[in-house]
């Protein structure tokens, strides 16, 4: 019993498949495309590996061919069938729906960030921004708590939401 002298072609595809990425994003316009483009060439690698590769002089000319084959075919369908009804619902729910996982940590990230830096503020700084934000105060009723004048209070919002856009921008 001999070994196949050339490499299977899902090993090869194992071996290229950063590459093959990179050249279906390049000639796709979305990501998800060139994830679709990525699964069909392996799917058709596998039917033809099944069939038997070893007729194959080249494997990874064969390889690009079809990947540039796919680009062919995936270009021809969209200038046939522009955007129809259920592709837009498609594109709309891939963008409108972000990854739970990522959003929950960046949203906890920041939340933890942001009181850290509002602990830091002065004590009557730290006091406006809440009664202006939280209790929806205007600068007048502020101000009559506080026993500072409306000027004053503008200042300490302003000085607040300075120091939270500064230190947020140091964490990202």
């Amino acid at each position: 019993m001999t070994a196949d002298p050339t490499p299977g072609l899902a090993l090869l595809f194992d071996e290229r498949q950063a590459m093959l990425n990179r050249y279906f994003l390049k000639h796709t316009a979305h990501a998800w495309d060139a994830q679709d483009l990525v699964q069909e060439l392996y799917l058709r690698l596998l039917r033809t590996d099944r069939g038997g590769a070893g007729g194959i002089q080249n494997p990874e000319a064969y390889l690009f061919t079809i990947a540039a084959n796919l680009v062919k075919e995936h270009a021809l369908r969209r200038h046939r069938s522009p955007l129809g009804s259920d592709e837009l619902e498609e594109v709309i729910e891939r963008l409108a729906t972000p990854c739970d996982a990522a959003a929950g940590v960046d949203r906890a990230l920041r939340r933890q960030r942001l009181t850290d830096i509002i602990g830091r503020l002065t004590p009557k700084c730290r006091a406006v921004l809440v009664m202006h934000y939280r209790d929806e105060l205007g600068y007048r009723d502020i101000g009559e708590r506080l026993n500072i004048s409306p000027n004053m209070v503008k200042k300490y919002i302003v000085k607040a939401l300075a120091t939270c856009r500064m230190g947020m921008a140091r964490y990202e």
